[in-house]
């Protein structure tokens, strides 16, 4: 009699069969929430220092001073800002998301469109002050002075709303949803439903 290989015993036999997988570097670390702060912290002192150079620019004109601000700020917004957002899109905003409260939901919405906007300000505001990094000085001062001021006055609501409302609720969540795990995983059943018996 010809016994049919059950579903089990073909998946073992196929995973028996199947050729090793490549080595890769390991995945890297998500960020934490702390070292969002931090980074909240720096866009702080950046935006500090983009006023400054305004000031400079409108006393000194383009100067070594200003080239190296203009440099380094470039370097922030262009690299820094724009992983941090994304950390955040991929980080923060699903775990709230997944909680179903349609006043956070709104709130994410809501930075969401700030990640949207803040892109096109600084789309806007970069190629004069990449000029300026390059010591250039065709830059239009009044424009660029308002161009900073809504920039950085968005980036201020943008910020005030994730650390006062958002990030502490993404704390809560995480470690429910950490919490939750570890039970599941201290149960000894994976996750799995208990049985009676």
């Amino acid at each position: 009699m010809n016994a049919q290989p059950t579903a089990a015993a073909a998946a073992l036999h196929h995973k028996a069969n199947r050729t090793a997988r490549p080595s890769r570097a390991a995945a890297p670390a998500l960020p934490t929430l702390e070292s969002l702060d931090l980074t909240h912290r720096k866009m702080m002192d950046v935006l500090v220092d983009l006023s400054h150079l305004i000031t400079h620019l409108e006393a000194q004109g383009v100067d070594d001073q200003a080239r190296q601000s203009a440099k380094a700020i470039c370097k922030f917004f262009a690299e820094h800002a724009r992983e941090h957002h994304l950390n955040e899109e991929t980080v923060v905003f699903p775990v709230l998301l997944r909680k179903g409260d349609p006043v956070l939901t709104g709130h994410v919405l809501r930075l969401q469109q700030d990640h949207g906007w803040l892109e096109e300000d600084w789309l806007e505001l970069a190629p004069q002050l990449q000029a300026v990094a390059e010591g250039y000085s065709w830059y239009e001062l009044d424009g660029l002075r308002q161009g900073v001021e809504v920039f950085a006055a968005l980036y201020h609501e943008h910020i005030a709303l994730e650390e006062s409302l958002v990030y502490p609720e993404a704390r809560r969540q995480m470690a429910a949803e950490t919490a939750s795990r570890e039970q599941r995983v201290a149960g000894g059943n994976g996750g799995a439903a208990p049985t009676s018996g």
